[in-house]
């Protein structure tokens, strides 16, 4: 196991700062709840969990506000959505629920917002949020094959380990995009290395001219996935908080495709 994918378990494990320390404690909450069929209050919670009080309190409001969690009587126990989750609209529930916050994201950055996986050794863009005033980037060339120039393709790759990043570059060989395209392979390869787990992935004109992009990891379970947007380049100077916000807003949607 590599360096970095040491960090990101750790990270995890540790339920740190960030939006992979975010998702561990609402999952961990989640399972301190099921611990108590008839309800459990916050103090408790927040005892069992080793947090204070209000972060427990805030945890619970937001997984309330998405139907996972109910408090009754002062007691906090599982939500309605669990029980969706085990029919055979899950796929559904969870694309309906997916496609909503990309919109609402979409909407609060005034930017084209992506979610997109790695599966089976290939990339997919498997959902966009765009509107008029939020163009989505133009794909000229297939996504899939040019996982090296995008803001997508490097954060996914920078998730793999290093013979997962070796096997993908020998499949889809790096081609020059644009100027500022890398199409040095062990350069490229020292970067994805190095590229730290809670830093944004950016892309400034490698895929295409005109345009800029970011990308933050979203981890759930076994799915190697990210959250992006992407602007005209006339708008650079936004894409800094742009992409500070995809961090924060990744783990809710962590928790949209985790359970």
């Amino acid at each position: 196991m590599s360096a970095q994918s040491r960090g990101r378990q750790a990270i995890l494990a540790e339920g740190g700062p960030g939006p992979f320390g975010t998702l561990q404690r609402a999952l961990r909450l989640l399972e301190a709840v099921d611990r108590h069929p008839n309800g459990a209050p916050l103090a408790v919670l927040a005892r069992e969990l080793s947090l204070p009080v209000p972060a427990v309190q805030e945890l619970a409001e937001v997984l309330e506000i998405e139907g996972y969690l109910i408090c009754q009587e002062g007691g906090w126990v599982l939500g309605g959505t669990f029980a969706l989750l085990g029919q055979s609209n899950r796929e559904q529930l969870v694309r309906t629920r997916l496609d909503h916050k990309l919109a609402e994201l979409r909407d609060e950055l005034g930017a084209a917002v992506y979610f997109s996986r790695y599966h089976d050794g290939e990339l997919t863009v498997e959902a966009v949020a765009a509107a008029e005033y939020a163009p989505a980037v133009e794909e000229w060339v297939d996504f899939k094959a040019t996982a090296h120039a995008s803001a997508i393709g490097k954060c996914l790759l920078s998730q793999l380990d290093h013979d997962g990043r070796r096997d993908h570059l020998a499949r889809h060989p790096i081609a020059r995009l644009t100027s500022r395209t890398i199409t040095d392979a062990e350069q490229l390869m020292h970067r994805l290395e190095r590229q730290p787990a809670t830093v944004p992935v950016l892309d400034i004109q490698e895929y295409a001219l005109g345009t800029v992009c970011a990308a933050v990891p979203v981890t759930a379970g076994s799915t190697v996935g990210c959250l992006a947007t992407s602007m005209p380049v006339d708008n650079i100077h936004r894409l800094r908080a742009a992409a500070e916000l995809l961090a924060e807003r990744a783990a809710p949607l962590m928790l949209a495709i985790a359970v």
